[in-house]
């Protein structure tokens, strides 16, 4: 999660009252573009098959349905970031949290994001406009956290390490950042548990990618958190889906013990300083390290099971062009093109193995995704157009 300075100074330098004047007025954030029909038709159709034949995503230690211990206050779920790839790992925990639930909204996640994912039209999956909050997303500033914990209607994901966190590079894997206070602050606010998640694999979505601070200084001029530097950079200027890549990392979740942050101190909560805060942040850091490498050691010593890959591949051919992230794009516009045929209500797409030379046709813009170097003009010129 990333706060910028300014957001910080709106939220912890104004009275109890006048902030909760500003969450009243913040709360259209809560539907304002968050669309669960959407969020479920994302799922059923794309989803699922990312988990069923390409990511095998498996969910440790949640078979126990969790209830909120403060009823009038969302859970918090904490989790480690995937370094130097696209959040694929977030979306398809979230997805499978969801259905682990039968789709009760109550019990899943929203998750509070970078900023910058949605405000860059790059940073949202094959240019789908707005598809980060339509599926839930809320840009991760502390006002819309005070906001959120207001929120009845599901609970709260976040990435304490915020954007450093998916810029440390391969060479930092399972090495947790500096965490953010702020899910320390409303934990301990609104006495809310912390539900700490590791996540296990998902450094292998981008392997063997790395950092360099002045690249990442220059490309956060455009609203990019972070350029991977690999062998899989490569490949996007001829082939520019493939910035939206991820290798078929065995994703695995492990939930950890439930942290309760607000029974880490006896100071009041108006009494603690910025100081305390991070002391209480650094002791829930390391129960997550220490966590994390834990499930490291026992579900990450095969991060992409190839065994298990193929025999999941072969159990339906005719999905084949659809498994394999050079099919995403047009298996992503198509779904939009038929949700929106649909006038908003979940599609069941049909999936045959020449499926997608129809769908080219009914979405052509698709094409430039697969065009070498050429095909970046185009959809450079469909980023810099305003949404209508």
């Amino acid at each position: 999660m990333f706060l910028t300075p300014f957001q910080k100074k709106d939220t912890l330098n104004v009275s109890e009252a006048k902030l909760q004047q500003l969450v009243d007025e913040n709360k259209g954030i809560y539907s304002e573009f968050f669309d669960p029909e959407y969020l479920k038709s994302i799922i059923l159709n794309i989803c699922n098959i990312f988990d069923k034949y390409y990511f095998r995503v498996r969910f440790i230690g949640f078979d126990e349905r969790l209830e909120r211990n403060n009823p009038e206050r969302p859970l918090i779920y904490a989790s480690n970031h995937s370094g130097m790839a696209f959040p694929w790992d977030a979306m398809m925990f979230g997805a499978g949290l969801l259905q682990l639930n039968n789709y009760d909204q109550k019990k899943s996640i929203r998750g509070l994001t970078a900023p910058m994912l949605s405000q860059t039209k790059l940073m949202h999956p094959y240019l789908i406009d707005d598809l980060w909050k339509r599926a839930g997303g809320v840009d991760a500033t502390s006002l819309n956290f005070e906001t959120m914990m207001q929120y009845q209607d599901s609970n709260l994901l976040i990435y304490p390490e915020g954007v450093p966190g998916i810029g440390k590079g391969f060479d930092k894997k399972y090495q947790l950042q500096r965490f953010s206070t702020s899910f320390i602050r409303m934990s301990i606010k609104y006495k809310t548990d912390v539900i700490p998640v590791s996540t296990v694999n998902a450094e292998y979505i981008n392997p063997y990618s790395y950092n360099s601070n002045t690249i990442t200084r220059l490309i956060n001029k455009i609203g990019i958190p972070f350029l991977p530097l690999g062998l899989s950079l490569l490949l996007v200027p001829l082939q520019p889906w493939a910035f939206y890549m991820a290798f078929p990392a065995n994703l695995t979740y492990v939930r950890g013990k439930t942290i309760k942050p607000y029974e880490l101190t006896d100071t009041p909560f108006e009494e603690l300083t910025r100081v305390d805060f991070a002391k209480i942040a650094n002791i829930v850091k390391e129960q997550m390290q220490d966590d994390l490498n834990k499930a490291v050691r026992e579900y990450g010593k095969h991060p992409y099971n190839f065994g298990g890959l193929i025999k999941a591949i072969f159990k339906d051919l005719s999905k084949f062009p659809y498994v394999l992230p050079s099919g995403w794009a047009l298996m992503f516009l198509e779904h939009e093109r038929q949700f929106a045929k649909a006038n908003g209500n979940p599609v069941k797409m049909k999936f045959g193995f020449f499926s997608w030379i129809g769908w080219l046709f009914k979405t052509p813009h698709a094409i430039f995704f697969y065009i070498p170097i050429l095909g970046w003009i185009p959809l450079i010129m469909r980023m810099a157009r305003k949404k209508h």
